[in-house]
């Protein structure tokens, strides 16, 4: 939702909240109730705010009480602000009831993800927001340009569930002058259901094209995969392709999170630069931010090493990489909560922008994916919290020291993704050092990086 002047409800919320303690009013405090939206927004923060300090220092009677306080503003069908603070009180919720684990256990015993419905949830964020077509559009496009020649393409999806970037791609490869290569594609999905359908879609593209192809199908967690189970014949062109998947595999065995108080960590942070909280959230994610300091491998994981390093071993002529641009693996749980606020407040700001507020398919995006990630952010760690958004500079850092060089994305993908955005009010994407950044107006949301296998010297 916009402002007069076209900036984020949310977004202007979180720039321009100042560093108060908590403190304002008593529960069950029926003023609260008439507050303007924008003022609304304000005191929303400053109370998950004071409910997370409670609950990240384990004061349980406190955090309760913050809890039913935020619950009489929250809405899952209200305003920006109102919708992302439900999630965000039932996260905090969650965490709290994990310290019992029976009634937690009890809780969610008849919880039921169909793989229908995960299907669903992810074409509709496909559908309504322009995020993925822009990764799509920009993967395929480098894919093209480093194939051009090329008469035997392999390409593995990391997390294959989207017909309609690869029938984009068969259809382009079709067109090219010298012909269409023969054209291998490995899918990796936790569920057959899912990669049936693809197989289903893309043989029948292939087939109308008369274009000679396979598809290879993995039912797989990432985190399992076999590699040899990828059969990268001698001959083959290979491209990977990952997107918002690589992220997971930082979940390491042992997490070694330091546990000084949140609370007074981001204390000292704004006394040592006399920021205040919005001035803080606003810190360049690109260029700088409050965690920058932090060793690029800070959150390193095993997994992720052993993976990239098997990943180079199959010397891939292109590997493109879609994240989320955001720090949501930082060391302390407030770290991560002040960080999520921000990027999901965005992204609640982008539907609220494109779709009314009534209809079922944006609260499906909004609870299905959106709160379930703000959940795992936020409730879960260890191997359980998969959701390790890390930005950029970090990700350049660790696949350059995993053997991989950087390779510019495509001029002409970018030119393709504009076009594609023109149709989008508030969406832009931006060039970081020949990588791409996806924005909400001036709020990088998502990256987009192309490597190579690179030999050691």
């Amino acid at each position: 939702m916009a402002q007069e002047d076209g900036s984020p409800v949310t977004s202007s919320a979180l720039q321009f909240f100042p560093w108060l303690s908590p403190g304002i009013g008593s529960p069950y405090s029926p003023w609260l109730r008439e507050l303007k939206s924008e003022e609304r927004g304000l005191c929303l923060i400053q109370l998950l705010y004071a409910c997370a300090s409670h609950v990240a220092s384990g004061s349980i009677e406190n955090a309760n009480i913050w809890l039913d306080q935020t619950c009489q503003l929250a809405s899952p069908d209200g305003d920006s602000m109102q919708r992302i603070a439900a999630y965000f009180t039932e996260a905090l919720a969650d965490r709290m009831l994990k310290g019992l684990p029976g009634l937690h256990k009890a809780l969610n015993s008849t919880k039921i993800s169909s793989v229908s419905e995960e299907i669903l949830v992810q074409r509709l964020f496909f559908d309504l927001c322009p995020f993925l077509k822009v990764a799509y559009v920009v993967t395929n496009r480098a894919i093209v340009e480093a194939m051009e020649g090329e008469k035997m393409v392999h390409i593995i999806d990391l997390h294959s569930c989207e017909p309609a970037q690869w029938i984009n791609l068969i259809q382009t490869l079709n067109a090219r002058p010298e012909g269409p290569p023969h054209l291998r594609i490995t899918g990796i999905h936790e569920q057959k259901e899912v990669l049936d359908q693809m197989f289903l879609r893309l043989t029948e593209e292939a087939e109308n094209l008369n274009i000679p192809f396979q598809f290879n199908a993995i039912v797989s967690k990432l985190e399992n995969l076999d590699i040899e189970s990828l059969r990268v014949k001698t001959g083959e062109a290979l491209a990977v392709c990952s997107i918002l998947q690589l992220h997971s595999l930082l979940a390491s065995d042992d997490d070694h999170r330091r546990k000084t108080p949140a609370s007074k960590n981001l204390q000292k942070v704004l006394h040592m630069n006399k920021l205040t909280l919005g001035e803080w959230l606003e810190k360049d994610p690109i260029n700088g931010s409050p965690d920058s300091a932090l060793s690029p491998l800070s959150s390193a994981s095993p997994k992720m090493g052993s993976f990239l390093t098997s990943l180079w071993g199959l010397s891939p002529k292109l590997m493109v990489i879609t994240e989320q641009e955001a720090n949501h693996n930082g060391h302390t749980l407030m770290d991560r909560i002040m960080e999520a606020l921000y990027f999901y407040g965005a992204l609640f700001d982008c539907l609220e922008s494109t779709v009314s507020r009534s209809p079922m398919e944006r609260q499906k995006v909004e609870k299905l994916l959106f709160g379930e990630e703000i959940k795992n952010i936020i409730a879960c760690e260890g191997t359980e919290r998969t959701e390790r958004h890390e930005k950029l500079e970090k990700w350049i850092l660790r696949l350059e020291l995993a053997g991989f060089g950087r390779v510019p994305l495509s001029y002409n993908g970018m030119l393709q993704a504009t076009e594609l955005l023109r149709g989008y009010d508030g969406y832009k994407i931006k060039e970081y050092n020949g990588c791409v950044v996806i924005c909400w107006h001036d709020r990088p949301l998502f990256s987009i990086s192309g490597w190579r296998f690179r030999r050691y010297q």
